[in-house]
This record gives structure tokens, sequence and C-alpha cells, in this order.
């Protein structure tokens, strides 16, 4: 078996994935632990912000955003491996290549909400915020007839008004990552230590002009990931 290039960084880098982005930004505060917020202005149970799912069980899950439309190979890897990916998809990045996320889904892979227009969320009032979250679910209802609970904000950047505005358009979760892949095939930590524990989830880096294909990183992922014990999770079997 081929081994992957994937190794640590040497320092800890607060990443989000960026729709249509080549690039990571840093997250602007640390994710809820997976407990329920409770919204201040009105008792409103609001969804978690989670980077990791609490399970023992030996699994770690792949979310990708829309930059996977970019490896016209790809769902035919997600075929071949029965890979249970998950995807956030924004509409105005996404909306071109829908036809295939369209082939990608009936391959196995989730689609969820990343916004419209991939806004940065926070600051924003509610208004802004709740049309750029439940006009996306729009999007994926009459695109796919999905039905999506999971949310992944631009950039990583949230507020309490995001959270709101997400239980509103009928989010359970907001799904930010603990590790990510960077487009030269290395991974990245945003907090803890430097490998793999059962629960984390992984944001995969855009493809770069330079640098290795998706299909190519991810399957140096698995290898990895298996070298570890552990194996790819359905996120929304645990979400």
């Amino acid at each position: 078996m081929r081994r992957g290039r994937l190794r640590p960084a040497g320092a800890a880098l607060a990443a989000v994935l960026l729709t249509g982005c080549a690039q990571f930004a840093g997250s602007a505060q640390p994710p809820a632990g997976g407990e329920p917020a409770q919204g201040s202005d009105r008792g409103q149970s609001l969804p978690p912000v989670v980077d990791h799912v609490r399970t023992t069980d030996p699994v770690v899950f792949l979310t990708f955003d829309d930059s996977a439309e970019r490896d016209p190979h790809f769902a035919d890897f997600v075929r071949a491996h029965r890979l249970p990916v998950t995807l956030f998809l924004t509409d105005t990045v996404a909306g071109p290549a829908y036809g295939h996320f369209a082939r990608l889904r009936s391959v196995g892979a989730s689609l969820h909400n990343h916004t419209l227009d991939h806004r940065s969320l926070r600051g924003l009032p509610y208004a802004g915020q709740r049309a750029e979250i439940c006009g996306q679910q729009t999007k994926l209802r009459s695109r796919f007839g999905v039905r999506s609970h999971l949310f992944r904000p631009p950039y990583g950047t949230y507020d309490t008004t995001t959270l709101r505005a997400a239980a509103d358009c009928g989010i359970t979760a907001v799904v930010l990552w603990r590790a990510a892949l960077s487009a030269d095939g290395g991974l990245t930590y945003t907090r803890g230590d430097h490998r793999l524990h059962p629960g984390d989830i992984v944001a995969v880096d855009p493809d770069h002009p330079t640098g290795t294909g998706l299909s190519a990183r991810t399957e140096a992922l698995l290898e990895t990931i298996e070298e570890q014990g552990l194996r790819v999770g359905r996120l929304e079997d645990y979400l």
C-alpha cells in the first residue's frame, strides 16, 4: 500500500474550509463542546457548535465544501471506496456544478448548508443571517429534495445571532472541525494533540493548482486513518 505523505503540522492552525477559496481562515471562536446553548434573549435552545463528536466508536468524519467540484473523478472515488462524505454547499459557488453534486449524492455523499453567498455572518443583523441560511435551505430542497440539518458557517465565524438564525432555519448542529487536510496533503489541528481521535471532524482543503489532487489527497488520508486504527463514519449518524 502506498503510504500517504500526511504529516502533523508544527503548530495548530485554526482553519476553516473556504468555499471557492484556496486557503483556510482562522475560526472566530472555539466550538461549544457539543452542548446546546441557550439563547440569552428568549430562552431559545440553540444548535451546538461541534468540531468533534463524543463517541467511543473508532470513527472520524470527512467533510468537504464546494471545492469537491474541481476534481471530476471525485464522485468515482467516493463510489469506489463507499465513502460516507459530507459536503457543505454555497449556492453561488456550487450552483454552476449542482449536477456534479447530484452525482456525488447518488453515490452516497450527504449535502448540507454553507449559505447562499459565502458571506461572513458574524456581526450581521438577524434578517441578513437568516436570509443566507434559510435561503440555502430552500435551494437545497428545490435542487435535491434535501432537508439539511447541518450547517457550516463561512470562514468559521459566527455569533449568537447566527445560532438563532440557524435554529429558525431548521439547523440542529453547526459543524466546524478539529483537523484539516491542507492542499499540500498535510494534516493540521485546531486544538489538542496532533493526531486523530475517535469522533474527530476533518475538513478537506480545496485543491491548489500546483498541489496534489483531491482524490489523491483523500486516498492518502484514508491510509493515515487506517494506520491509526480508525475508519470513516457517516456524520449524519452521529449528529
